[in-house]
């Protein structure tokens, strides 16, 4: 289910509404969206018509007589491609393609996620997660696929009662093409299984360094990357497209006191996004699981702004890492004529820095709040390290902040806070354990 984009494709969208439901965005807002993410994928949209219903049809999704007006103006403007604004079934999708023609292909929002998924990977993870969520999505869709066999034979795949030599291969081949498929689903489960291993090697890695891990996280071009290379001075992709950076990204940064933590630019959300996508970009998206906190980039100048910023909370709880603290940034702040909005969106998101990851703007304020968050996290310690286990006084003094140092016979003792992802480094200590004091 690939958009060729070698060819400019004329796309035309088609959205729908359900009366009385909640939707994030109204159904001309999505289709605005669905509009970007078709020039992102390489096609041009020529046209789109929506609808709203009180139900979905069960066989063509929206209504007969909006389908027909549909395939009248598919025709007048020569689309080559339609693409709808949500997931169809195999029935929708089959009954859709037999009303608008075998020269138009027809796509849904999710084959289109996934096409530009494709364009995008480029670590031999995201290519294997991408294929997954591709094979998962076509194997209750292969029906279609052989229904021009079934036409051929004349027999049983064609619905009648041929004779010896006219059954057609049909169903043969559809048994086959599914038993292919699902073994090729096993053998990319295994290869994502290794590359979670790899990860959570690296992840326990991490954790030994006891250097903090800060998840960026946000609407897919809310501007997470530039972030990132601000921040760190990497230099990870960025553009004014949707899904422009698929691949996880994690930079060293230094914090306004002198210590510092990874930063971890992850792949942005969007609403509607399929839960297949969720599903097989698990490694990666584990790497937020296993953060400290989360920073959420949203795009302030957005008109959408707090639809957005609602998908991104709405996935994150999904992924059940919403507990995490978090401080969000409102960024290109830069860009904004009218600071009310700013204003609504800072009362909405609780502790919110506006910010411009393009020009730098409230940055250092932004670094030191997120220090402060990790600093809350800290566990004030009072240790005695031996002599011989220099390593643990040089980490305190790197990664911890002390109040008071003396020197005995015995070995260092060090009174002050440490991250409490360092506090077992301590407390392994022989027959020194750390006493907890109260807080001053």
């Amino acid at each position: 289910m690939t958009i060729q984009t070698k060819d400019r494709e004329s796309a035309f969208l088609i959205g729908v509404e359900v009366k009385r439901s909640k939707p994030l965005l109204s159904v001309e807002e999505s289709l605005a969206e669905l509009a970007q993410l078709t020039e992102t994928a390489g096609a041009q949209v020529v046209g789109q018509i929506h609808q709203r219903v009180n139900r979905i049809d069960p066989a063509t999704f929206m209504g007969s007589g909006k389908v027909r007006e549909a395939k009248l103006l598919i025709e007048e403007l020569d689309a080559d491609l339609v693409i709808f604004d949500d997931e169809l079934s195999p029935r929708h999708q089959r009954e859709l393609e037999m009303a608008f023609g075998e020269r138009v292909h027809l796509v849904d929002r999710t084959a289109l996620i996934l096409d530009i998924f494709a364009q995008h990977a480029r670590t031999r993870e995201g290519q294997l997660q991408v294929e997954l969520a591709q094979l998962q999505y076509r194997l209750p869709r292969l029906t279609r696929m052989w229904t021009h066999l079934a036409r051929q034979a004349g027999g049983r795949a064609g619905g009648g009662t041929g004779g010896v030599g006219l059954r057609g291969p049909g169903e043969t081949q559809l048994e086959t093409d599914r038993r292919i498929i699902g073994q090729r689903i096993g053998q990319v489960r295994e290869e994502l299984e290794k590359v979670r291993a790899h990860r959570s090697r690296h992840r326990a890695q991490r954790r030994r360094s006891a250097i903090p891990v800060v998840a960026i996280v946000g609407y897919t071009n809310a501007g997470k990357s530039t972030l990132l290379n601000r921040l760190s001075g990497a230099e990870v992709l960025t553009a004014d497209k949707l899904f422009a950076t698929l691949d996880p990204t994690t930079r060293r940064v230094k914090l306004p006191t002198g210590s510092e933590a990874l930063f971890t630019d992850t792949v942005g959300f969007i609403q509607k996004l399929p839960t297949m996508l969720v599903a097989a970009f698990r490694a990666t998206l584990e790497e937020i699981a296993e953060a400290d906190m989360l920073l959420h980039v949203v795009d302030a100048e957005h008109p959408h702004a707090a639809a957005q910023a609602e998908a991104v909370e709405d996935t994150l709880a999904e992924l059940e890492v919403d507990r995490l603290p978090s401080v969000v940034a409102l960024n290109k702040t830069d860009l904004l004529a009218d600071d009310g909005q700013l204003a609504e969106l800072a009362a909405q998101r609780g502790t919110a820095i506006p910010i411009s990851a393009l020009t730098g703007l409230g940055v250092d304020r932004l670094l030191t709040e997120i220090e402060a968050v990790l600093s809350a996290t800290w566990i004030r310690v009072d240790v005695l390290i031996p002599y011989q286990q220099g390593a643990l006084t040089a980490l305190f003094h790197e990664q911890g902040s002390v109040e008071q140092e003396t020197h005995t016979a015995e070995g260092a003792r060090l009174v002050g806070r440490i991250p409490g992802q360092l506090a077992y480094r301590f407390q392994r200590l022989e027959n020194q354990p750390p006493n907890s004091l109260p807080e001053p």
